[in-house]
């Protein structure tokens, strides 16, 4: 076929892409091994998700996570630059609350200037809030240094933590190898009868294969992290699709 270039080129055919309805931008840790997965089995019809990667040490530390702080804006530039993101999310529950909301989402915005920028924590606020929860219990994999940060970040946007109860995990590669079915025997132990939800913290923890067996057993919404964060993010990008499979939350 000797058809010219321009004439190939006049000839082809575009239509609205593959994720026509929003472009969701994630910021994870280098060592992030679960949250890719979770983002693409909950993402709905029509709406991408799309990752960079930031530095950081495998073991979870106060310290450690303070130093990643530096390469967030970079890491947030290179996620999809052209695509013409509509939410920029920084996926780390701990990072955030030890090196302050608002810095990261300043440095999100450094990266990303068009997106709306948000963070992992900030959508499990928003997700408790709208499920109506006061009262909360929570657990985590953390060390004891970073469940008091996260407690105090939880007490000053007004929830009453009657409980948070960490694993003590070092490194995030043993994070995500906390088998589910024990996830499930966890938040039943941490659970009060007087807490209005349960909270399960890390990205990193695969608790979204158990959300809907842990609310059925403790009889109250669970929020887990991935899943308030993919909630939050699809709302900011003004998806409004209920999902089912993946808790109370997402079907709301």
């Amino acid at each position: 076929m000797n058809t010219e270039p321009n004439a190939l080129h006049k000839m082809v055919r575009y239509d609205r892409g593959a994720h026509w309805r929003a472009k969701l931008g994630f910021v994870l840790l280098a060592s992030e091994q679960t949250i890719e997965d979770n983002m693409m089995r909950m993402r709905p019809e029509g709406v991408g998700v799309h990752f960079a990667r930031g530095r950081n040490a495998d073991a979870i530390t106060v310290d450690t996570l303070r130093a990643m702080r530096a390469g967030l804006a970079e890491a947030a530039s290179l996620i999809a630059p052209n695509a013409g993101l509509d939410v920029v999310c920084y996926a780390c529950t701990s990072g955030t609350v030890v090196m302050g909301e608002d810095e990261v989402i300043a440095e999100l915005r450094r990266g990303a200037p068009n997106a709306k920028a948000t963070t992992l924590i900030t959508g499990v606020v928003a997700g408790l809030r709208t499920l109506g929860a006061k009262r909360i219990v929570v657990g985590t994999p953390y060390l004891d240094e970073i469940n008091v940060i996260e407690h105090d970040y939880l007490r000053e946007k007004g929830f009453d933590v009657l409980s948070i109860d960490g694993l003590n995990i070092r490194l995030d590669s043993d994070m995500v190898k906390v088998s589910p079915d024990f996830l499930v025997e966890f938040a039943r132990m941490i659970d009060k009868p007087e807490a209005d939800a349960i909270f399960i913290s890390c990205g990193a923890l695969r608790t979204l294969d158990v959300v809907e067996r842990i609310e059925e057993a403790v009889g109250k919404p669970v929020v887990t992290s991935n899943q308030a964060m993919m909630w939050h993010c699809l709302r900011l990008a003004e998806i409004k699709d209920r999902l089912e499979g993946f808790g109370t939350l997402l079907q709301r």
